[in-house]
C-alpha cells in the first residue's frame, strides 16, 4: 500500500481552557476580600468598569463659595476641618503638594498662611491654633515578623540569588517562626542545589530573634543555646530526648546526659528560659474580619430562606454612557481594538460575577437542605455529608463545589460557620441505621468529659462503651484521636487535675 499525503476535514468537540475560563474558575474560590481586590485591579485596568454607588454613598453637592465667606478671610480651598481640606485639595490637584513641588518644602505656607495653623489645630493635643503636635502622639505601625526578616535579609546577603532564596524561606515560616516546608522541596521548586539552600538556611538561622528558621522544637532550642555558647554534649543529649522530658522521665534523662540530679535541674532551668516560639512575639499580619457570604433565615412557612449577603455582593457596572462617547471618537484601528477588548473583558466580568453568585446560592441551598436537622436541633443532629453528595444533587462537578465552599461563610440562627464545617465524615451506626457525623460525635465526647466528676473520670474505653450503647460504632483509637484533636488530656491526667483542684478547695 503506497503512502500518500492528503488533506481531510474533521469536526470534533473539545473543551479549551481559555484564560477567561480559568479566571472564572478562580473567581469561585475567592474570598470577599480577595474578590474586592481583584475587582479594584480590573477597574484600574478597564476604563469602562465602574462601581455602582448606593444612594447613601453618593456625595452631597458642595456649597458654592460666597463673597461673605471670602470677606471673612476664608479661602475656597481651606476650611477649619483638615479632612475636608485634604479631600478638596486632592480633588483639585489629583496629587499632594509635595508630589507637585518636591523641591520646595515651603509651598504649603506660601499657598495659604492659615494652612500651618490648620495642621496644628487639627493635630495638636490642646486644640488651639497656636499649639503644635507631638510626633510621639502618633502611633507607629507594629513591626511584623516579615518586616523584620526583610530588613535582615537585605543586610545579611550580598548575592541576589541568596536573597531570593532567603525571601522564599521567610515566606515559608509559620506564625511561631518555624520552617514547615521541606528544604529539599523548596530547592527543587526554586531550581537550585540543595547545598546552596542549606547554606542560606544556616545563615538565616543566625537572624534575630534566635530560634527562627528551625525545623523542629529541638533545633529551635539548639539554635538559642548555641547563641549562648551552652550547647554542650549533655545539653545536646537532652534536646535529642525531649519526649522523655515531656513524660518527666528524669532518671532516663540523667543516664543519657551523664549528669547528676543537680546538673539536670540546672539544665532544665536553662531550657525553661528559652523561647519555644520565637516568631510569636511579633505583631500579627492583621486578621481579616469574617463577613458571611450567605445568610440563612427561618421563613414564615417553616422552611429556610437562603440569600447572599448584600455587603459581599460586588457592585460593578459597565459605563454605557462613557462607552458611547469614546466609541464615537475612536478612529484608528488600535483604538477600536482596545475598546473592543475592554467591552469584552467588562462583559465577561459582569457575567462571571453573576454566575458566581448563582452558584454560591445553589450550593448553599443544598447544604441547608441536607443539614436541616442541625439548624433545627443543634450539632448533635449534624448529618454526614461529602462534596460528591452535594455535587450530584445540584448536577455540578465535585471540584466546582469544592471551590465554592472554600473560605466561604454562612450566617445561620446557630452562628456563623464555614461552609466546609457542614462536610463531615460518616461514622457507622451500631444498630444498622443512619450513620453519624464525626462532628456530632466529637461534640458528644466533649460533652461527656465536661460532665464527668472527679470520682468518675471516663477512660477512652468507657467512652466507647457509652457511644456504642447510644448506637455509634466507633473504635477506641478514633475516640483517642478526637480527644487529642480537641486538646483534651487523657483520663489519668484529668483525674490528677480534678483531685488537685478538689484538694485546693
Amino acid at each position: 500500500m503506497a503512502l500518500a499525503a492528503k488533506l481531510q476535514l474533521r469536526q470534533s468537540q473539545a473543551l479549551v481552557m481559555t484564560p477567561q475560563l480559568m479566571q472564572s474558575i478562580r473567581l469561585l474560590q475567592f474570598t470577599h476580600a480577595e474578590l474586592e481586590r481583584f475587582i479594584d485591579d480590573e477597574i484600574e485596568r478597564n476604563p469602562l468598569l465602574e462601581r455602582r454607588a448606593d444612594e447613601d454613598d453618593r456625595p452631597e453637592p458642595e456649597a458654592e463659595p460666597t463673597p461673605e465667606r471670602e470677606a471673612d478671610g476664608e479661602t475656597e480651598w481651606f476650611a477649619s476641618d483638615l479632612d475636608h481640606n485634604a479631600e478638596r485639595l486632592s480633588d483639585r490637584l489629583d496629587s499632594s503638594l509635595e508630589n507637585l513641588y518636591p523641591d520646595d518644602p515651603g509651598i504649603r505656607d506660601r499657598l495659604s498662611p492659615d494652612l500651618s495653623l490648620t495642621w496644628k489645630s487639627a493635630m495638636g493635643s490642646g486644640g488651639s491654633a497656636g499649639e503644635g503636635f507631638d510626633l510621639e502622639d502618633i502611633a507607629a505601625a507594629a513591626v511584623t515578623l516579615r518586616d523584620s526578616l526583610t530588613e535582615q535579609i537585605a543586610f545579611g546577603f550580598t548575592e541576589p540569588l541568596h536573597r531570593i532564596i532567603a525571601s522564599e524561606l521567610a515566606d515559608s515560616l509559620d506564625d511561631s517562626g518555624y520552617l514547615r516546608d521541606d528544604p529539599a522541596e523548596l530547592a527543587a521548586r526554586l531550581g537550585v542545589e540543595a547545598s546552596i539552600l542549606e547554606t542560606v538556611l544556616a545563615a538565616c538561622q543566625n537572624f534575630d530573634p534566635p530560634g527562627l528558621f528551625a525545623r523542629s522544637l529541638s533545633e529551635c532550642l539548639a539554635i538559642q543555646l548555641k547563641r549562648l555558647n551552652r550547647l554542650d554534649p549533655a545539653m545536646r543529649a537532652l534536646l535529642d530526648n525531649l519526649d522523655l522530658l515531656a513524660r518527666r522521665d528524669f532518671a532516663a534523662l540523667r543516664r543519657l546526659c551523664g549528669v547528676d540530679e543537680g546538673d539536670l535541674i540546672d539544665m532544665l532551668g536553662e531550657i525553661r528560659a528559652l523561647d519555644p516560639k520565637p516568631g510569636a512575639g511579633f505583631a500579627g499580619q492583621g486578621a481579616e474580619t469574617i463577613v458571611p457570604d450567605v445568610i440563612v433565615r427561618a421563613a414564615p412557612d417553616g422552611t429556610w430562606a437562603v440569600e447572599l449577603n448584600p455587603e459581599t455582593l460586588p457592585r460593578v457596572l459597565v459605563d454605557q454612557t462613557y462607552l458611547a462617547r469614546v466609541s464615537a471618537g475612536a478612529r484608528s484601528s488600535a483604538d477600536k481594538e482596545f475598546l473592543s477588548d475592554c467591552v469584552q473583558s467588562a462583559s465577561w466580568l459582569t457575567r462571571s460575577l453573576d454566575q458566581r453568585a448563582r452558584t454560591i446560592v445553589k450550593v448553599a441551598s443544598e447544604i441547608v437542605r441536607q443539614q436541616d436537622a442541625f439548624l433545627m436541633n443543634g450539632i448533635r443532629h449534624l448529618r454526614p455529608l461529602n462534596l460528591k453528595t452535594v455535587a450530584e444533587a445540584i448536577q455540578m462537578h465535585e471540584s466546582t463545589v469544592s471551590r465554592v465552599t472554600a473560605n466561604k461563610y454562612m450566617q445561620t440562627p446557630r452562628g456563623v460557620f464555614e461552609l466546609r464545617f457542614f462536610f463531615t465524615a460518616a461514622i457507622a451506626s451500631a444498630e444498622g441505621g443512619d450513620a453519624h457525623s464525626a462532628q456530632s460525635v466529637r461534640h458528644r465526647i466533649r460533652q461527656m468529659i465536661d460532665e464527668e466528676r472527679a470520682s468518675d473520670v471516663l477512660s477512652d474505653d468507657a467512652i466507647v462503651d457509652i457511644l456504642k450503647k447510644s448506637g455509634i460504632d466507633i473504635a477506641r483509637r478514633t475516640v483517642a484521636k478526637y480527644r487529642e484533636g480537641m486538646n483534651i488530656p487523657s483520663s489519668v491526667q484529668r483525674r490528677r487535675e480534678k483531685r488537685a483542684m478538689a484538694g485546693a478547695i
